[in-house]
């Protein structure tokens, strides 16, 4: 249980339940560390308190991160596990099926950066990894200044 009155900062508090998660196994080396909105969720904390915690684990050198993908269990080398994709994988999918289901028109704009992250709670970096995607494989293209547009479809990737 959180002390939200005394005086160890809640983000410390937090990353010492974490840190003892790690210690009785319940983390293994490699696994994912909960995102910001999981912490955010289970301690009610706000986004920049899940954070600290992050950084805080990072400076007693029991996880690491990894841009884009998130907090690892272990420290930079220990193969890291992957139940589920990446959450900017899990984005551009998202993307993908609703160009497919005709919600997004060839050439025009796609959610901005901003609807992005509020819709799938990520970070900006995660939500500019997930475009990145989509415009290497072709799915759309960025106007500098005006947006991100859906590709003719003839551009379209093959279906696997």
């Amino acid at each position: 249980m959180l002390d939200r009155e005394g005086p160890t900062p809640i983000y410390v508090q937090i990353a010492d339940i974490f840190h003892d998660r790690i210690l009785k196994g319940e983390l293994l080396a490699g696994a994912p560390l909960p995102s910001e909105a999981a912490m955010e969720a289970e301690f009610y904390i706000a986004r920049t308190t899940a954070r600290r915690v992050a950084r805080e684990l990072r400076d007693r050198q029991v996880v690491h991160t990894v841009q884009g993908e998130g907090t690892f269990v272990g420290t930079v080398g220990v193969p890291r596990q992957r139940r589920k994709p990446f959450p900017f994988e899990e984005i551009a999918d998202d993307i993908v099926k609703r160009i497919r289901r005709g919600e997004f028109q060839p050439n025009r704009a796609i959610f901005s950066e901003k609807v992005l992250m509020r819709r799938h709670g990520v970070a900006k970096v995660t939500a500019r990894k997930a475009v990145e995607s989509l415009r290497r494989q072709g799915w759309v293209f960025t106007v500098p200044y005006r947006g991100t547009y859906v590709a003719a479809q003839e551009d379209w990737p093959e279906e696997p």
